[in-house]
């Protein structure tokens, strides 16, 4: 980057910012997030609040109050965020990707906190669990992508302890809803905001429930995602509702190794860019199935769907590792479309690692719910500026600029405003301090 580049950064911050100032009642308050979201982005060992405050020059516990108390609309600044998105980043195959993060945390203060599983740390443990959905352009070479929601998963035992819920600032509207409800809400709040998306995409944790299929249907939102190899499904409609086995819906791997409708069937070789690894080479072969619908019962059993949906067995022959996906889009549309969406979720785990390193995603100290609704917010924010800002400067750098089309610098947040923000920071507050390095 040039010195004029560097320079330009902080002021295109503050013009971001401007679009979010309907959301505050007190320009002082806005004041307060840029100086919390340069130190989300500054070079400080640890990215909590009062590591912030201290650097910034000014009280701790003014921040703290700022993300706990101070008058503002988180809110309507993630919606604002959204129709952002939807005006400035549209993309005719844009996807939305659905993933939950585990944060680990010591205590039991922080909203939501309890053992349960941890993606952070690969085990039960006590965390915080976090559900997002991620928007991607998914282009091949220079992806962009932005967090657009980010929900706090509040388990059973929280929920049904309301006192503790309001110890921690936890509205009584906020109850225990299964991880694929909060997803489904999030799409839909996205779409009645603008934002269109060509897939959903996720991981089996949701594919394998058919409600939340069935509540993709109902938002007319097309969805690939991948199911376990035990998920149930009806090659076709059976004779009769009945416990006997075959009249019931079969294990998808059993179809692939015992149906005629796969058996039978060639596989197609399809090459998918892998982002890390590069070209990879799948054999597929596919079908159109019904799923178990609950919603109608039969003598107390579920019954096959009247729509079909797409069945999608990979096989990599260099791992010999078998995926098997779902897809509600129509029957005409073309098997390579519906993987390259499909292989997109490396967008969302891309996205995670550098909201970890560069937005302090996981840095909360907080205890309570609205502290810590308003600092993902934040996080959120500071992406969106790192992946326009790298969007941006791309196109000013030539073909031989270090770092200009490295292979895995292509995703969000590569530019480097950590000594910027820093600096930035400490303006704000030290008027001797040099404004820009």
């Amino acid at each position: 980057m040039t010195g004029e580049q560097i320079a330009s950064l902080a002021p295109r911050l503050s013009a971001l910012l401007g679009k979010f100032r309907h959301c505050f009642e007190r320009e002082k308050n806005v004041k307060h997030w840029e100086t919390y979201l340069l130190g989300l982005m500054a070079n400080l060992d640890r990215k909590s609040i009062e590591p912030i405050a201290l650097a910034a020059g000014m009280s701790p516990r003014t921040l703290q109050e700022f993300l706990a108390f101070f008058r503002w609309d988180e809110g309507r600044a993630g919606d604002t965020l959204m129709r952002l998105v939807a005006d400035e980043h549209a993309a005719p195959g844009a996807l939305g990707v659905i993933d939950a993060t585990g944060h680990a945390k010591h205590g039991d203060k922080t909203p939501g906190v309890q053992r349960q599983y941890c993606g952070e740390t690969g085990k039960i443990d006590n965390c915080v669990v976090a559900q997002h959905l991620l928007y991607t352009d998914n282009d091949a070479a220079n992806p962009f992508g932005c967090m657009l929601a980010t929900d706090l998963f509040l388990p059973e035992g929280w929920s049904l302890d309301r006192e503790r819920c309001r110890e921690a600032g936890i509205p009584d509207e906020v109850v225990y809803r299964a991880k694929y409800q909060i997803a489904l809400d999030q799409v839909r709040r996205a779409v009645g905001n603008g934002v269109r998306l060509a897939y959903v995409v996720f991981d089996e944790d949701y594919g394998r429930i058919p409600a939340f299929w069935f509540g993709l249907d109902d938002l007319g939102q097309r969805g690939i995602g991948e199911v376990p190899a035990n998920f149930m499904v009806w090659m076709r409609p059976p004779r009769y509702a009945s416990l006997r086995k075959e009249y019931g819906p079969s294990r998808v791997k059993d179809l692939l190794r015992y149906s005629p409708d796969f058996y039978s069937q060639p596989w197609q070789t399809i090459t998918i860019r892998d982002q890390t690894r590069g070209p990879v080479v799948w054999k597929v072969k596919t079908a159109r199935v019904r799923l178990p619908d609950r919603r109608h019962l039969v003598d107390g059993l579920s019954v096959p769907t009247d729509r079909e949906y797409w069945l999608i067995v990979t096989w990599n022959p260099a791992t010999d590792e078998t995926k098997y996906w779902v897809s509600n889009a129509p029957a005409g549309v073309p098997l390579a479309e519906l993987l390259q969406a499909a292989f997109g979720r490396w967008h969302v785990e891309k996205w995670f690692e550098r909201a970890k390193q560069e937005a302090g995603l996981g840095a909360f100290e907080v205890r309570t719910y609205r502290s810590l609704i308003r600092h993902w917010l934040s996080s959120q924010i500071v992406m969106l500026f790192l992946a326009r800002e790298t969007e941006r400067l791309r196109g000013e750098k030539s073909g031989d600029h270090v770092r200009a089309g490295e292979p895995g610098d292509e995703a969000v947040g590569v530019v480097d405003v950590e000594p910027l923000a820093l600096c930035v920071l400490r303006c704000d507050r030290q008027e001797h301090v040099p404004s820009v390095p």
